[in-house]
């Protein structure tokens, strides 16, 4: 559905977005083309996703929320997002403060881009003094914080004090926007990998068009790091291939000679490797790699050589990388992304655990490379606007040619997110698809099969168990990548390919083609794009189910055969303290932002924190206190009939201080609970809900007894899965 075409500019290219919003778990995309009004106040478009339907709604948003007119609902678009756990990282803000005040001694211009709340901009007022001839001027690109930074701004006293544009800062003009160039630029537009939200466009056009010559900056430097280590569980994480050829399925989906049609961007990905510490063996020193220096004009690429030497025999598997931040000139001040093993040792000091920030991974290629104790191997690094890139090799020389062929993704048809290509080279995980399939399929010789996700495994698990079988699937989200892929993979395979079809023509198409026809629905289920998402998401499974209802045969098995709502209780305190109410940060009072951003904690009545979903083992410090138990269950052997609820009272069997509920799906694939794929904690290729409690409760033995929890679902709505909570 789109908006009206009479509110939308035209079309154009934006390279760079300098405002901090991350995925959404509700939100599929961030439309930036806005309208102006006679009055000049602006509206943006957003999109908010059906997670049962995977359909969206544009979601008008006004600069000026006008009395009496028509409200549209923003709540969410922000709760879900980093904000939150940014302002309550206390070192960050501290280091920060104390640069700013360092930097900034008398009255000036000040420069900020990617304002958020605000927080960096009203240091600086302060640091001036509030000076009739002092002047910050504020660049915020997204509207629902420009919103929320207004009522910062005036909750602090500080309106006049900072000029605040809902643009980008390249849409800034000097003459036009502001009277003069900026003597003094401050900014944190970073991410885990340093360079994703813009920050070399930003600086390029800011020292271009907006600030004088040799400016003041704060930061004032970053420099990056990256090390090279051994891990099996990171190996896990992109090489198929190697862990299909000792699997006796007879499936694979990487077949030799046709690596280039599959596996996982050529990419950094962001990782809290300190939970992964024991898997880890250390093959070499820390090495500096690239310095940054925010006070000149940046270079849109760079390179780098360099030789490392090996300090442990082993095989490399990936390289991790940070950043170290130096805030200001003189180097005093500094903030660092580093592992607890790096920074455990230096001057820096160990950070609190913090979700907004975390390491890099990039993967080698294949199995890894291997090397001998002392040994040098030749590392390449390169960095564009927006990525930092790796080859590493145990040749002394490479051409430039050879270098940088390996930054591409040459002929690769179809990526998928590590986590997914690990779950794929999981020998428990197959054998479970496997068993499932096999019994779905038992009695069934010549069935026609219905794969209605994005599942790349079960097309072939169907084609392999059953000789007489024909295969059809959807690929929704993959599309026209996923044909391609599955020709190729089922003539590898040796299958034919009038067993397998991708459907193209949607599933309305589908019903006038097969009417009745389809003996196994099934799906993993899997949908692609969702993996960032709430666990529950793909209840998606069951919508569609429901919409191809009249496709099913008499006696057509549908598989899984119900998805059941898990839950247990946890002690979370490093995520607690990441998520919890902000009251006064570094003297600002940030208390109205709380229900806007997802706080948890001291709530105003009838507001509640969101689900959120995270990977717990990479949650800092965590511990379960009661055993798993069972909210609701999602029978799929029927349609959608309307609204569902379950309900359960949770007995805890250690005590502790209960923070909150991690929340997931566990998969029972056939009617006689047989197989179950679990989707909790301990399984770390996938994310689990989390639903924190108002306060951090004491339990067990003279503490709090029980808590119960309620989950409802509505599929006529917006298709949220409602929990909520009770202290006994």
């Amino acid at each position: 559905m789109s908006p009206p075409l009479s509110l939308l500019l035209p079309k154009t290219f934006i390279p760079f977005l300098p405002f901090r919003c991350p995925p959404l778990t509700r939100l599929s995309s961030v439309v930036p083309t806005r309208t102006m009004t006679s009055q000049s106040s602006q509206r943006v478009f957003q999109l908010r996703q059906d997670p049962l339907t995977g359909t969206s709604e544009w979601i008008v948003i006004d600069e000026n929320d006008q009395a009496g007119a028509p409200v549209t609902s923003t709540d969410g678009l922000l709760a879900t997002t980093s904000y939150l756990d940014m302002l309550n990282d206390t070192r960050r803000n501290r280091a920060y403060r104390l640069a700013i005040e360092k930097t900034i001694t008398e009255p000036c211009h000040v420069l900020d881009i990617g304002a958020g709340t605000g927080l960096l901009s009203m240091m600086a007022a302060r640091a001036m003094g509030g000076t009739c001839d002092s002047m910050v001027t504020a660049c915020e690109s997204y509207l629902p914080m420009v919103k929320l930074m207004r009522k910062v701004l005036h909750k602090n006293g500080l309106t006049k004090n900072v000029n605040l544009f809902n643009k980008r800062s390249d849409e800034l003009v000097v003459g036009s926007d502001i009277a003069s160039r900026a003597d003094v630029l401050v900014s944190e537009i970073l991410d885990s990998e340093l360079l994703g939200e813009g920050l070399i466009p930003s600086l390029q056009h800011a020292h271009d068009m907006l600030l004088v010559d040799n400016p003041k900056t704060v930061p004032y430097r970053a420099t990056t790091y990256c090390q090279l280590v051994e891990s099996t569980f990171l190996c896990n994480m992109h090489d198929l291939q190697s862990n299909e050829a000792g699997m006796p399925d007879g499936v694979r989906l990487v077949p030799p000679g046709l690596e280039s049609l599959f596996g996982i961007k050529s990419q950094q990905y962001s990782m809290h490797v300190d939970a992964i510490e024991k898997d880890i063996k250390l093959l070499s020193e820390p090495v500096k790699i690239f310095e940054f220096d925010f006070w000149k004009r940046p270079e849109s690429n760079g390179e780098l050589d360099v030789h490392i030497e090996a300090t442990n025999e082993g095989s490399v598997h990936a390289i991790i990388s940070w950043w170290v931040l130096q805030l200001d000139s003189e180097g005093t001040i500094f903030y660092s992304t580093a592992p607890r093993w790096i920074d455990s040792n230096s001057e820096i000091g160990v950070r609190d655990w913090c979700d907004h920030w975390k390491q890099c991974v990039w993967f080698t290629p294949g199995s890894g490379v291997s090397i001998s104790k002392g040994e040098k191997v030749h590392l390449h690094a390169a960095h564009t606007c927006t990525y930092i890139l790796y080859n590493l090799n145990k040749t002394q020389s490479l051409t430039h040619e050879m270098t940088h062929s390996s930054f591409s993704t040459g002929d690769l048809q179809l990526t998928l997110p590590p986590e997914r290509v690990a779950i794929y080279g999981d020998s428990i995980y197959r054998q479970s698809i496997f068993e499932a399939t096999r019994n779905a399929l038992q009695g069934k010789s010549h069935a026609q099969c219905l794969v209605i996700d994005d599942s790349l495994l079960l097309p072939f698990v169907a084609l392999h168990i059953s000789n007489g079988s024909r295969i059809i699937s959807l690929s929704p989200g993959l599309q026209d990548n996923a044909a391609r892929y599955l020709e190729a993979i089922a003539d590898s395979n040796g299958f034919s390919k009038d067993r397998l079809e991708y459907f193209r023509e949607g599933k309305a198409k589908l019903m006038e083609a097969y009417p009745s026809k389809i003996d196994l629905l099934i799906g993993e289920p899997y949908y692609y794009g969702l993996e960032s998402g709430l666990p529950w998401q793909n209840l998606r499974f069951w919508k569609d189910r429901t919409l191809l209802d009249s496709v099913l045969s008499k006696d057509a098995v549908v598989m899984p055969y119900k998805g059941v709502l898990r839950g247990c209780a946890m002690y979370l305190p490093d995520l607690w303290k990441s998520r919890c109410c902000l009251g006064s940060v570094e003297g600002f009072d940030h208390a109205l932002v709380n229900t806007t951003i997802g706080g948890c904690g001291d709530l105003p009545s009838g507001k509640d924190s969101p689900c959120l979903s995270f990977f717990i083992w990479q949650c800092g410090e965590t511990r379960k206190l009661s055993k798993e138990f069972t909210v609701m269950e999602f029978n799929f052997s029927k349609p959608i009939s309307g609204p569902c609820s379950g309900e359960v009272q949770i007995e805890f069997i250690k005590p502790g201080v209960c923070h909150g509920i991690a929340l997931w799906m566990d998969w029972v694939m056939d009617k006689e609970n047989s197989t179950v794929i679990s989707t909790g904690p301990d399984e770390r290729y996938w994310k689990q809900g989390v639903k924190l409690l108002g306060k951090p409760v004491t339990v067990g033995v003279e503490g709090l007894s029980s808590i119960g929890i309620k989950a409802s679902l509505d599929p006529s709505s917006n298709g949220e899965l409602i929990i909520t909570h009770t202290l006994c």
